[in-house]
């Protein structure tokens, strides 16, 4: 297997990102980059970042959930970051990414784990949680959800379209996009920086064409996730911004089928899709409730 490897100098003096970067080697040789900070004996708060992004995207969101006592875990997905970047199209797959971020949870051996997802991170990260319910304490979910075979919105077919067909991938622009406070020159080269190459951009082109709307394979694997789901009685928020045209709404399908969800302070951020810059803080106190959430007393 090919594999482009973004060379470190160009994460040095990163905004906002003084946090120093672990590794991990997977069976198959590939190298998972991830941001581990906190007590190492606390419970496991898991931020999984979507695409085209990687987990820069929380910088503003780990400091204030270390401050409060946790252990805040932040992995780069295989194709992104400083992660190791396969260059082969057909390398990439919705369950192979599945499986990539399964081993690197299990070598790390994470329990109690709190999620954090978002885009592509929740795709990932519901399947994990799904899949190893035994690990998880419970979820916050924004601006993301489990398709698993309907049709995709408008939005997200000329997203799919862009990203396939364009013979430009402008990282930085398109998540500043993707903003609604925007990002300034410096952030917006900290996202440009993992991918200085076009080879290097192959995992955040074809991600969005493995969506698992109508027709995918993958649609029997999130219609066995959506039956866990549907006994999930462990926390559940969902805290979607109010200003992102392609998820907009898709907290409903959770707040119905979800046992998890009731007695949960969901809440509206305000921001666009990538709402881990936009209200960073709204984000970290929907993980924070979920972490800390009591369940009511059983009424006798």
């Amino acid at each position: 297997m090919q594999v482009y490897r973004t060379a470190e100098e160009r994460f040095s003096d990163l905004p906002d990102f003084p946090f120093v970067p672990h590794y991990l080697e997977l069976k198959q040789g590939l190298r998972v980059h991830y941001v581990d900070e906190g007590p190492r004996d606390g419970p496991a708060v898991l931020l999984l970042h979507g695409e085209p992004t990687w987990c820069y995207l929380f910088r503003h969101m780990i400091g204030p959930i270390v401050a409060a006592g946790y252990r805040v875990l932040a992995p780069d997905l295989i194709g992104f970051g400083r992660s190791d970047k396969p260059l082969d199209r057909a390398a990439y797959s919705y369950a192979g990414q599945v499986g990539w971020m399964r081993e690197w949870i299990e070598a790390l051996d994470l329990r109690q784990i709190t999620l954090g997802c978002q885009d592509w991170g929740s795709l990932i990260g519901l399947r994990l949680a799904a899949e190893m319910p035994g690990r998880f304490h419970g979820i916050a979910l924004s601006n993301g959800g489990l398709p698993a075979g309907q049709e995709p919105p408008r939005a997200f077919a000329i997203w799919r379209a862009f990203a396939r067909y364009s013979p430009v991938f402008p990282v930085g622009r398109i998540v500043a996009a993707g903003t609604r406070s925007g990002l300034s020159p410096q952030e917006v080269a900290a996202f440009e920086a993992p991918f200085p190459t076009r080879a290097s951009k192959v995992a955040a082109r074809v991600y969005p064409t493995l969506v698992p709307f109508a027709g995918d394979p993958a649609v029997p694997d999130q219609e066995r996730a959506w039956a866990v789901f549907e006994s999930w009685s462990k926390p559940f928020l969902c805290c979607f911004s109010d200003q992102d045209p392609i998820t907009r709404g898709g907290d409903a399908i959770w707040l119905e089928r979800v046992p998890g969800t009731k007695g949960m302070t969901h809440r509206t951020l305000a921001g666009g899709h990538f709402i881990q810059h936009d209200d960073p803080a709204g984000f970290a106190a929907a993980l924070l409730d979920v972490i800390e959430f009591e369940p009511a007393p059983a009424v006798a």
